[in-house]
Formats: C-alpha cells, structure tokens, sequence
C-alpha cells in the first residue's frame, strides 16, 4: 500500500484533521505497541481522541475502498 492510501493521510488531505493530529495518533500507536498493548488502528485513535467523527472515519474507509 502506497503512503498516498494510508488513512491518516486520506482524512489529512480530506480536511478532516491536521497533520498534528495524525502525528499524535501515530505517536499513540506505537507507543501503545512498545507497551506490548493491542495494536489499535489509526481511525480508531483518532475517533477515541475526537479529532474525527464517526461519519468522517466511514467516509474515508469508503474512499480508500475505491482505490
């Protein structure tokens, strides 16, 4: 999978959230896994955070579904 179909960067360039707030959801998953927890998707940290709706997140699994 190219960088460009990723998830974070989908909803980044969909307007949906920041490249802040991509950074810090990735920074939450791979600390979460150094911890040894269950590896959590990005959509999911980042709904959990608030940074993207419920509706937003289908939305960019839809789109990615086209690729």
């Amino acid at each position: 999978m190219s960088t460009e179909n990723r998830f974070g960067v989908v909803a980044v360039k969909g307007g949906f959230i920041t490249p802040e707030q991509l950074c810090e959801a990735l920074t939450t998953q791979v600390l979460e896994e150094l911890k040894g927890t269950k590896r959590r998707l990005i959509g999911e940290i980042l709904l959990e955070k608030g940074y993207i709706t419920t509706d937003q997140l289908y939305e960019v699994v839809e789109f990615l579904k086209m690729l």
